[in-house]
């Protein structure tokens, strides 16, 4: 199982921060996520949401091993 996490705007829209799931591959997951809540979906899928695994930014799909942290970050802003 992956360790998937999610920050900011992104925690709000799905009402947690932190979950195990299982999913081979980031496309999968984002797949998985959602049929589960369409506005983390559309959330996900956002401009400047960012996803990193084991805290390296990746582009992308890519294959998910079990133990795997992935964190979806949404775009950063600031100065």
């Amino acid at each position: 199982m992956a360790r998937v996490l999610l920050f900011g705007r992104l925690s709000d829209v799905a009402g947690w921060r932190e979950r195990s799931i299982d999913s081979p591959f980031l496309s999968a997951l984002r797949i998985t996520l959602a049929a589960e809540d369409a506005a983390l979906g559309e959330a996900l899928g956002g401009k400047g949401v960012q996803v990193a695994l084991d805290q390296v930014i990746v582009r992308g799909d890519a294959p998910i091993n079990p133990g795997t942290e992935v964190a979806f970050l949404p775009p950063m802003s600031g100065g």
